[in-house]
Formats: structure tokens, sequence, C-alpha cells
């Protein structure tokens, strides 16, 4: 089977990445079906969430798989995106 080559550090950056991705969809589901932002189960769920990517991303860099800066950047990315996902929905219930 040819394919191309991995290295162990790329493989967890993609992890990390994807699990950041369920993150955000996980949210948008929440936010457009079930519960509004200022919802105690939603801030929760987001902190859950994020308490275990940051976790997740300590133990990556603590093994030398991903960098500091790295991981910084996924979750601060990951942060910028909930916080557009968030006004947005706030605008939505303003009218």
């Amino acid at each position: 089977m040819p394919g191309i080559a991995i290295s162990v550090e790329e493989k967890a950056y993609a992890l990390l990445k994807e699990d950041a991705e369920k993150i955000l969809q996980l949210i948008k589901v929440q936010i457009d079906n079930l519960t509004m932002p200022q919802c105690p189960l939603y801030e929760e769920v987001l902190d859950t969430q994020m308490y275990g990517l940051s976790r997740e991303i300590d133990l990556a860099v603590r093994l030398n798989l991903v960098s500091e800066e790295q991981g910084k950047a996924l979750l601060d990315n990951l942060e910028r995106q909930l916080n557009i996902l968030h006004e947005a929905s706030q605008k939505s219930v303003k009218g």
C-alpha cells in the first residue's frame, strides 16, 4: 500500500487538530439545536471539552510530539472560532 510516510509528530498534531475540530462541531450543533450560549449546560460542555483538549496538548508537548507554540496556536485558533460562533449566535438571538 503506497503512501506518504507521516512522522509521529505530524500524526499527533493532526489528531489534536481533529479533536479541536470535533469540539467546534459539537458546540455548533449545541448552539444550532439544543441550548443557548448562556445555558449552564453549554458552558459546562465547552469547559469540559476545552479542558480535555488542553490536557491532550500538554501531554503531546511533554512527549515532544508538538511544540508549545503549536499547542498554543491550536487552542487560540479554537477559542477564536468559538468566539465568532458565540457572537453570531448572540446576533441571531437579538434579531
